[in-house]
């Protein structure tokens, strides 16, 4: 993991057009993208998402439910085996399963500032390494998978390398022309209100447009985003106190 600066400080990198060239300068905030990430919240929050997505339906019968089984299947004594009551025991062939998965419910609770933490961390971590693209806007026509292709092509992304790339909720165009390149290259697309840390540390860069990065920044810094950063820096596995931040 890369090493940040234990005070935050602002960024600068250069905004690209879809072509690749240079269309001037873009602050990425300190508080948002210059903390030093806190490994153990991005942790737990990450397994809390990860667990989160599991369905959890999974289900054995018990001997109870397993059908059959009514019968002794042979007198109580004088055969020379042990007695048995049941064919539906656990330890017979076709019996019941012995505690045995059942539907049940993964989520875990996990508290809206440390899920910020995270994401900051996460984001600051991409930042440290020079991961973080900012494109001033994609300006496609209509959608196209050609036209995203190369665009990628041009901001210097590999085919092998994961590409997360941040669109509005109202950028239709752009999310039609990047969700089929799913096919022959690694691309993530995502909104900017859905953005969260496992999104961000699965993949080798984050692709924002200039409008995407304001309200990326807008929703994670805060009254409480500078105290949070410093607390953070220290390696606390417990999310710090943030009063007053704004919570997504």
């Amino acid at each position: 993991m890369a090493k940040t600066m234990d005070t935050p400080q602002d960024l600068t990198v250069e905004v690209r057009t879809p072509a690749g060239k240079s269309a001037g300068k873009a602050t990425l905030a300190g508080a948002v993208f210059g903390i030093k990430p806190n490994a153990a919240v991005m942790h737990q929050v990450v397994t809390a998402q990860l667990a989160a997505a599991r369905a959890g339906t999974h289900s054995t019968k018990t001997r109870a439910e397993v059908r059959g089984g009514g019968a002794k299947p042979y007198r109580q004594k004088g055969t020379g085996r042990a007695r048995q009551g049941s064919t539906r025991s656990p330890h017979w062939r076709g019996g019941g399963v012995a505690h045995g998965p059942k539907p049940r419910d993964y989520s875990q609770r996990t508290p809206k500032k440390m899920v910020k933490l995270a994401l900051r961390s996460a984001l600051s971590d991409r930042a440290a390494d020079g991961k973080v693209l900012i494109v001033g806007e994609w300006g496609f026509e209509a959608p196209k998978t050609k036209e995203a292709r190369l665009a990628l092509d041009a901001l210097g992304i590999a085919a092998n390398q994961r590409a997360l790339v941040v669109i509005a909720h109202d950028d239709e165009t752009a999310r039609r022309s990047f969700r089929n390149l799913a096919g022959d290259r690694r691309v993530q697309v995502i909104e900017d209100g859905q953005l969260n840390a496992y999104e961000v540390l699965v993949a080798d860069w984050v692709v924002f447009t200039q409008a995407t990065l304001d309200a990326v920044t807008a929703r994670l810094s805060g009254a409480g985003a500078s105290a949070s950063s410093e607390a953070g820096s220290e390696g606390q596995s417990t999310p710090p106190t943030e009063e007053g931040g704004e919570e997504q």
